[in-house]
Protein backbone atom coordinates (compact mmCIF):
# COMPACT_ATOMS: atom_id res chain seq x y z
CA UNK A 1 0.00 0.00 0.00
CA UNK A 2 1.18 3.55 -0.79
CA UNK A 3 2.48 6.25 1.71
CA UNK A 4 -1.15 8.09 1.53
CA UNK A 5 -2.78 5.10 2.44
CA UNK A 6 -0.61 4.10 5.50
CA UNK A 7 1.26 7.51 6.40
CA UNK A 8 -0.27 9.99 5.79
CA UNK A 9 -3.17 10.38 7.95
CA UNK A 10 -1.07 9.47 11.00
CA UNK A 11 1.31 12.46 9.94
CA UNK A 12 -1.78 14.69 9.37
CA UNK A 13 -3.14 13.21 12.91
CA UNK A 14 -0.43 14.21 14.92
CA UNK A 15 0.55 17.89 12.88
CA UNK A 16 -3.28 18.56 13.51
CA UNK A 17 -2.94 17.49 17.29
CA UNK A 18 0.38 19.41 18.03
CA UNK A 19 -0.65 22.39 16.42
CA UNK A 20 -4.49 22.27 18.65
CA UNK A 21 -2.69 21.69 21.60
CA UNK A 22 0.20 24.29 20.71
CA UNK A 23 -2.04 27.42 20.40
CA UNK A 24 -3.82 26.64 23.59
CA UNK A 25 -0.61 25.80 25.02
CA UNK A 26 0.39 29.48 24.67
CA UNK A 27 -2.64 30.64 27.34
CA UNK A 28 -1.68 28.16 29.75
CA UNK A 29 1.84 29.19 29.73
CA UNK A 30 1.23 32.85 29.42
CA UNK A 31 -1.22 32.53 32.91
CA UNK A 32 0.42 29.97 34.72
CA UNK A 33 -1.54 27.08 34.33
CA UNK A 34 0.28 24.47 32.34
CA UNK A 35 -0.90 22.00 35.17
CA UNK A 36 -4.06 22.22 33.82
CA UNK A 37 -4.00 21.14 30.60
CA UNK A 38 -2.11 18.12 32.67
CA UNK A 39 -4.91 17.95 35.02
CA UNK A 40 -8.00 18.43 31.82
CA UNK A 41 -6.06 15.86 29.59
CA UNK A 42 -6.90 13.05 32.79
CA UNK A 43 -10.02 14.15 34.00
CA UNK A 44 -12.21 14.00 31.18
CA UNK A 45 -11.56 10.71 30.50
CA UNK A 46 -14.90 9.54 32.60
CA UNK A 47 -16.57 11.92 30.59
CA UNK A 48 -15.59 10.18 27.68
CA UNK A 49 -16.52 6.70 28.92
CA UNK A 50 -20.00 7.66 30.48
CA UNK A 51 -20.89 9.28 26.96
CA UNK A 52 -19.97 6.24 25.20
CA UNK A 53 -21.69 3.77 27.84
CA UNK A 54 -25.24 6.14 27.72
CA UNK A 55 -25.17 6.04 23.87
CA UNK A 56 -23.15 3.37 22.74
CA UNK A 57 -21.14 5.30 19.80
CA UNK A 58 -18.10 6.92 19.16
CA UNK A 59 -19.51 9.70 17.49
CA UNK A 60 -17.97 13.13 18.23
CA UNK A 61 -20.96 15.14 19.66
CA UNK A 62 -21.69 12.95 22.84
CA UNK A 63 -17.66 12.66 23.78
CA UNK A 64 -17.33 16.13 23.59
CA UNK A 65 -20.61 16.61 25.47
CA UNK A 66 -19.41 14.19 28.14
CA UNK A 67 -15.23 16.27 28.24
CA UNK A 68 -16.46 19.31 28.47
CA UNK A 69 -18.77 18.55 31.74
CA UNK A 70 -16.40 16.27 33.22
CA UNK A 71 -13.83 19.23 32.71
CA UNK A 72 -16.38 21.90 34.47
CA UNK A 73 -17.15 19.17 37.30
CA UNK A 74 -13.54 18.72 38.28
CA UNK A 75 -12.79 22.69 38.18
CA UNK A 76 -16.05 22.82 40.34
CA UNK A 77 -14.61 20.06 42.67
CA UNK A 78 -11.59 21.44 42.89
CA UNK A 79 -12.21 25.17 44.33
CA UNK A 80 -14.95 23.14 46.71
CA UNK A 81 -11.38 21.27 47.81
CA UNK A 82 -10.05 24.62 47.95
CA UNK A 83 -12.34 26.27 50.02
CA UNK A 84 -12.70 23.04 52.43
CA UNK A 85 -9.99 21.79 52.97
CA UNK A 86 -8.04 25.08 52.74
CA UNK A 87 -5.19 23.37 50.46
CA UNK A 88 -3.55 25.25 47.63
CA UNK A 89 -5.00 25.24 44.61
CA UNK A 90 -1.83 23.08 43.03
CA UNK A 91 -2.68 20.40 46.09
CA UNK A 92 -6.71 20.24 44.92
CA UNK A 93 -6.05 20.27 41.63
CA UNK A 94 -4.03 17.33 41.28
CA UNK A 95 -6.08 15.15 44.52
CA UNK A 96 -9.59 15.86 42.02
CA UNK A 97 -7.87 15.39 38.82
CA UNK A 98 -5.86 12.50 39.54
CA UNK A 99 -8.87 11.11 41.41
CA UNK A 100 -11.14 11.81 38.07
CA UNK A 101 -8.83 9.90 35.90
CA UNK A 102 -8.62 7.15 38.20
CA UNK A 103 -12.38 7.26 37.51
CA UNK A 104 -11.59 6.54 34.51
CA UNK A 105 -9.74 4.03 34.07
CA UNK A 106 -12.18 2.00 36.80
CA UNK A 107 -14.78 2.37 34.47
CA UNK A 108 -12.59 1.24 31.18
CA UNK A 109 -11.05 -1.75 33.07
CA UNK A 110 -14.97 -2.48 35.09
CA UNK A 111 -15.89 -3.71 30.79
CA UNK A 112 -17.39 -0.17 29.90
CA UNK A 113 -14.20 0.29 27.27
CA UNK A 114 -14.82 -3.45 25.85
CA UNK A 115 -18.47 -2.55 25.17
CA UNK A 116 -17.39 1.18 23.53
CA UNK A 117 -14.30 -0.71 21.69
CA UNK A 118 -11.55 1.80 24.55
CA UNK A 119 -9.07 0.02 25.75
CA UNK A 120 -6.10 1.79 28.46
CA UNK A 121 -3.48 1.52 25.50
CA UNK A 122 -5.44 3.50 23.54
CA UNK A 123 -5.81 6.10 26.14
CA UNK A 124 -2.83 6.19 27.26
CA UNK A 125 -0.43 6.42 23.98
CA UNK A 126 -3.04 7.14 21.34
CA UNK A 127 -3.73 5.37 18.24
CA UNK A 128 -1.67 6.73 15.25
CA UNK A 129 -0.51 3.56 13.87
CA UNK A 130 -4.27 2.48 13.49
CA UNK A 131 -5.54 5.55 11.21
CA UNK A 132 -4.62 3.83 8.60
CA UNK A 133 -6.65 5.10 4.86
CA UNK A 134 -7.41 1.64 2.85
CA UNK A 135 -9.71 3.48 0.44
CA UNK A 136 -6.36 5.41 -0.74
CA UNK A 137 -4.94 4.24 -3.88
CA UNK A 138 -2.65 7.43 -4.48
CA UNK A 139 -2.05 11.57 -4.08
CA UNK A 140 -5.27 11.43 -6.57
CA UNK A 141 -7.80 9.90 -3.84
CA UNK A 142 -7.42 13.64 -1.87
CA UNK A 143 -9.76 14.86 -4.64
CA UNK A 144 -11.81 11.79 -4.75
CA UNK A 145 -15.13 12.35 -2.42
CA UNK A 146 -15.62 8.12 -2.00
CA UNK A 147 -12.46 7.46 -0.67
CA UNK A 148 -12.53 10.42 1.51
CA UNK A 149 -15.34 9.99 2.97
CA UNK A 150 -13.65 6.25 3.94
CA UNK A 151 -11.24 8.55 5.95
CA UNK A 152 -11.19 7.67 9.76
CA UNK A 153 -13.50 10.08 11.69
CA UNK A 154 -10.36 10.55 14.55
CA UNK A 155 -9.14 12.76 11.78
CA UNK A 156 -11.89 14.47 10.81
CA UNK A 157 -12.68 15.55 14.48
CA UNK A 158 -8.83 16.52 15.54
CA UNK A 159 -9.11 18.45 11.55
CA UNK A 160 -12.12 20.31 12.75
CA UNK A 161 -10.59 21.45 16.15
CA UNK A 162 -7.54 22.21 14.75
CA UNK A 163 -9.79 24.89 12.17
CA UNK A 164 -11.85 25.97 15.16
CA UNK A 165 -8.95 27.05 17.56
CA UNK A 166 -7.19 29.54 15.37
CA UNK A 167 -10.47 31.28 14.45
CA UNK A 168 -11.38 31.45 18.40
CA UNK A 169 -7.88 32.74 19.14
CA UNK A 170 -8.15 35.45 16.36
CA UNK A 171 -12.03 36.49 17.38
CA UNK A 172 -10.76 37.03 21.22
CA UNK A 173 -7.28 38.26 20.32
CA UNK A 174 -7.44 41.24 22.32
CA UNK A 175 -9.44 39.69 25.36
CA UNK A 176 -7.39 37.06 25.79
CA UNK A 177 -3.81 38.85 25.29
CA UNK A 178 -5.26 40.90 28.43
CA UNK A 179 -6.19 37.61 30.18
CA UNK A 180 -2.97 36.26 29.74
CA UNK A 181 -1.36 39.72 30.99
CA UNK A 182 -3.26 41.63 32.72
CA UNK A 183 -6.40 40.13 34.32
CA UNK A 184 -6.98 42.80 36.39
CA UNK A 185 -6.79 45.41 33.52
CA UNK A 186 -9.39 42.85 31.98
CA UNK A 187 -11.47 43.16 34.96
CA UNK A 188 -11.81 46.82 34.91
CA UNK A 189 -12.43 47.16 30.78
CA UNK A 190 -15.43 44.74 31.41
CA UNK A 191 -13.85 41.58 29.94
CA UNK A 192 -15.04 39.36 32.04
CA UNK A 193 -11.80 37.59 33.32
CA UNK A 194 -13.84 34.44 34.56
CA UNK A 195 -15.98 33.96 31.29
CA UNK A 196 -12.88 33.77 29.76
CA UNK A 197 -11.26 31.35 31.93
CA UNK A 198 -14.39 29.23 31.97
CA UNK A 199 -14.37 29.92 27.76
CA UNK A 200 -10.29 28.61 27.73
CA UNK A 201 -11.14 25.21 30.09
CA UNK A 202 -13.95 24.29 27.36
CA UNK A 203 -11.87 25.11 24.73
CA UNK A 204 -9.11 23.26 26.48
CA UNK A 205 -11.60 20.20 27.06
CA UNK A 206 -12.15 19.83 23.55
CA UNK A 207 -8.94 20.07 22.28
CA UNK A 208 -7.96 17.13 25.03
CA UNK A 209 -10.63 14.87 23.64
CA UNK A 210 -9.70 16.22 19.94
CA UNK A 211 -6.19 14.88 20.41
CA UNK A 212 -7.41 12.11 22.97
CA UNK A 213 -7.88 9.46 19.87
CA UNK A 214 -4.51 10.41 18.11
CA UNK A 215 -2.37 10.46 20.63
CA UNK A 216 -3.25 9.93 24.05
CA UNK A 217 -3.27 11.35 27.41
CA UNK A 218 0.27 11.44 27.51
CA UNK A 219 0.96 13.11 24.14
CA UNK A 220 -1.77 15.44 24.65
CA UNK A 221 0.19 16.88 27.74
CA UNK A 222 3.91 17.00 25.97
CA UNK A 223 1.68 19.08 22.80
CA UNK A 224 0.80 21.44 25.57
CA UNK A 225 4.10 22.40 26.51
CA UNK A 226 6.48 22.13 24.38
CA UNK A 227 5.28 23.98 21.80
CA UNK A 228 4.45 27.19 23.65
CA UNK A 229 7.99 26.40 25.75
CA UNK A 230 10.17 26.43 22.73
CA UNK A 231 8.15 29.47 21.58
CA UNK A 232 8.16 31.32 24.43
CA UNK A 233 12.42 30.99 24.53
CA UNK A 234 12.48 32.49 21.03
CA UNK A 235 9.62 34.70 20.66
CA UNK A 236 9.83 38.94 21.71
CA UNK A 237 5.88 39.35 21.52
CA UNK A 238 2.84 37.72 21.95
CA UNK A 239 2.20 37.47 17.98
CA UNK A 240 5.74 36.04 17.87
CA UNK A 241 4.90 33.79 20.27
CA UNK A 242 1.72 32.13 18.75
CA UNK A 243 3.29 31.92 15.47
CA UNK A 244 6.55 30.26 16.85
CA UNK A 245 4.48 27.66 18.57
CA UNK A 246 2.12 26.59 16.00
CA UNK A 247 5.29 25.98 13.41
CA UNK A 248 7.29 24.42 16.62
CA UNK A 249 3.66 22.51 17.13
CA UNK A 250 3.83 20.96 13.18
CA UNK A 251 7.77 20.36 13.31
CA UNK A 252 6.76 17.93 16.62
CA UNK A 253 3.65 16.31 14.84
CA UNK A 254 5.47 15.71 11.65
CA UNK A 255 9.41 14.84 12.69
CA UNK A 256 8.24 11.73 15.49
CA UNK A 257 5.77 10.41 13.02
CA UNK A 258 9.13 10.46 10.19
CA UNK A 259 11.42 9.35 13.13
CA UNK A 260 9.45 6.58 13.97
CA UNK A 261 9.25 5.27 10.52
CA UNK A 262 12.50 6.07 9.24
CA UNK A 263 14.96 5.28 12.48
CA UNK A 264 14.38 1.64 12.98
CA UNK A 265 14.32 1.08 8.76
CA UNK A 266 18.19 3.37 9.12
CA UNK A 267 19.29 1.65 12.16
CA UNK A 268 18.39 -2.09 10.83
CA UNK A 269 16.68 -2.27 14.01
CA UNK A 270 14.30 -5.44 14.35
CA UNK A 271 11.51 -3.81 16.20
CA UNK A 272 9.33 -0.47 15.32
CA UNK A 273 9.24 2.37 17.18
CA UNK A 274 5.89 4.36 18.85
CA UNK A 275 5.10 7.12 16.54
CA UNK A 276 3.28 9.20 19.41
CA UNK A 277 6.12 8.31 21.91
CA UNK A 278 8.81 9.84 18.93
CA UNK A 279 6.25 12.89 19.16
CA UNK A 280 6.59 13.57 22.36
CA UNK A 281 11.03 12.78 21.90
CA UNK A 282 10.86 15.68 18.70
CA UNK A 283 8.88 17.63 21.21
CA UNK A 284 11.79 17.87 24.02
CA UNK A 285 14.59 17.96 21.05
CA UNK A 286 12.76 21.01 19.51
CA UNK A 287 12.69 22.96 23.01
CA UNK A 288 16.22 21.58 23.89
CA UNK A 289 17.35 23.40 20.21
CA UNK A 290 15.26 26.68 21.42
CA UNK A 291 16.62 26.70 24.50
CA UNK A 292 20.42 26.96 22.84
CA UNK A 293 19.80 29.32 20.41
CA UNK A 294 17.88 31.51 23.09
CA UNK A 295 21.36 31.23 25.13
CA UNK A 296 23.53 31.48 21.75
CA UNK A 297 21.19 34.84 20.96
CA UNK A 298 21.86 36.45 24.04
CA UNK A 299 25.70 35.84 23.85
CA UNK A 300 25.62 37.92 20.88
Amino acid sequence: MSFVALDLVPLLAAMLACLACGLVGNLLLLTRQSLLGDAVSHAVLPGIVLAFLLTGSRDAGPMLAGAVLAAFAAALLVGLVVRAARLPPQAAMGIVFTGFFALGVVLLEAGVGRRVHLDLDHVLLGQLEALVWPAAEGWHSLLDPAALAALPPEIRLIGAVALSVPVVLAALWKELRLLAFDPEFAAVSGFAPRALSALLLAVLAVVCVAAFWAVGAILAIAALVAPPAAARLLARSYRGQVLASAAVALAMGAGGVLLAGALPWLAGWGFGLSASGMVAVAGGVLVAAAALLARARESR
